[in-house]
C-alpha cells in the first residue's frame, strides 16, 4: 500500500488536489472540531474514517511532535492508517497547529498529556468503544504517548490501549543536537528567569537534519502554521526533564510496543530507544532500527517509506486481529 506522501509535492501535502479531492482519492472521510480544555484553551482536533466497503478494524490516536501539527505531513500518515482500516484521530497540542497557546511553548508536559487523554478517551467512547485502539506517536509525541500509557495503567476509569507505535521517539535528545556547553548547564536559570525567551541554540535546524529527501524537507517548512525559531528556555528545559523522567520509568512500560527509529537520527538518540526496548516490561515488544535513515522516516526515499510504514501497518493489523507477535520479537 503506497503511502499518501507520494501524492504530495513541496508546496502541499495534497499535491495538485484539493483536500476533498485528496480524501476522495484515498477513500476516507474527514471531520474536525475545536474542543476547549480545562485551561480554557481551544484545541484543534480531527479524524479520518475509512469509506465502505472497508470495515474499521481499530482506532489509532496520533500524537505529533514538537513544532509539528496534525494537518500537514502527519495527516498523510493518518490517512495511510485509515486506508488500512483504522479510524484515526489527532489533536494539535497547545501552541501548535491551529490550537491556542504561545507558539511552541510547553513549559510543563503534564497538561498536554491531560489534553490527549481527555480527547482520545472521549473519541474512543463516541466512535468505536468496542474496537481495539492504539497510539501512534512521532518524536516528542513518543514521550507523550508513553506518559499517557503510564498514567492510564491500572486506571479503573480509562479503557486500556492495545499497543503503541513509536516513530523516532524522543526518549533522549542526541548529544549532537543539545544546546552547546555551557548553556545546557545554565538552562534551568534561564527557564526560571525568562521562560519564554527564544534563547536556546541547537546544533542545526530540525527540518535540515530530519528530512533526507529535499522536496519533503521543503514541504515540511511550507506549512502556514510552521515557524522556524529557537526553542524557548522553559520548553527546552522541560523536554530535557521529560527525557530523564522517562528513562527512570522504562521498566514500568508494559504495553505492546513497536519502536521504529532511523539509525542516523541526530535529533532523538537511537541509543535511548534501544535502552527502552531492553528495559521495558512489555511481553510483546519489537525494535526496528533502520540503518542510514534520519529522524523523520516519512522524509526518506519512496522505497524506504514503503518498508517502514508497511512494517507499522503489518504490526497494527496483527494486534488489532488479536494475533499477537507474528515472529519472535527482537531488535533489527
Amino acid at each position: 500500500m503506497v503511502h499518501p506522501v507520494e501524492d504530495a509535492d513541496e508546496r502541499s501535502p495534497f499535491g495538485s488536489l484539493t483536500a476533498d479531492e485528496f480524501y476522495a482519492r484515498h477513500s476516507v472521510s474527514h471531520g474536525s472540531e475545536f474542543i476547549t480544555n480545562s485551561r480554557g484553551l481551544k484545541l484543534f482536533t480531527q479524524w479520518w474514517s475509512p469509506l465502505a466497503p472497508i470495515k474499521p478494524i481499530g482506532i489509532i490516536a496520533v500524537v505529533h511532535g514538537y513544532t509539528g501539527e496534525s494537518s500537514w505531513l502527519v495527516q498523510l500518515t493518518a490517512v495511510h492508517f485509515t486506508k488500512a482500516g483504522f479510524i484515526t484521530c489527532a489533536i494539535d497540542h497547545q501552541g501548535h497547529g491551529f490550537s491556542d497557546g504561545l507558539l511552541y511553548h510547553i513549559p510543563d508536559i503534564n497538561p498536554v498529556v491531560d489534553d490527549c487523554i481527555a480527547f482520545f478517551d472521549a473519541f474512543r467512547k463516541r466512535h468505536a468503544p468496542s474496537l481495539p485502539s492504539f497510539l501512534y506517536a512521532e518524536s516528542l509525541g513518543g514521550a507523550i504517548a508513553l506518559l499517557i500509557t503510564l498514567r492510564q495503567k491500572g486506571s479503573g476509569g480509562s479503557r486500556p490501549w492495545n499497543g503503541v507505535v513509536l516513530n523516532g521517539a524522543m526518549c533522549g535528545i542526541s548529544a549532537k543536537f543539545k544546546p552547546p556547553w555551557p548553556l545546557e548547564h545554565f538552562l534551568s536559570l534561564a527557564a526560571a528567569l525568562l521562560p519564554t525567551w527564544r534563547v536556546v541554540p541547537t546544533r542545526g535546524s530540525i527540518p535540515e537534519v530530519s528530512f533526507k529527501v529535499d522536496w519533503k524537507r521543503k514541504l515540511a517548512v511550507a506549512s502556514p502554521q510552521r515557524v522556524v525559531m529557537r526553542p524557548r528556555a522553559a520548553t527546552a528545559q522541560e523536554l530535557m526533564r521529560v527525557c530523564k523522567e522517562l528513562q527512570e520509568k522504562f521498566g514500568e512500560v508494559e504495553i505492546p510496543l513497536l519502536i521504529v527509529h532511523g539509525g542516523d537520527d541526530v535529533v532523538c538518540d537511537p541509543a535511548c530507544v534501544e535502552e527502552l526496548y531492553r528495559r521495558a516490561a512489555s511481553k510483546d515488544k519489537t525494535l526496528k532500527i533502520y540503518p542510514g535513515m534520519w529522524h523523520q522516516l516519512i522524509g526518506e526515499a519512496k522505497e524506504d517509506v514503503e518498508q517502514v510504514f508497511g512494517d507499522m501497518v503489518e504490526w497494527l493489523r496483527s494486534r488489532a486481529a488479536g494475533d499477537g507477535p507474528t515472529t519472535a520479537a527482537g531488535g533489527e
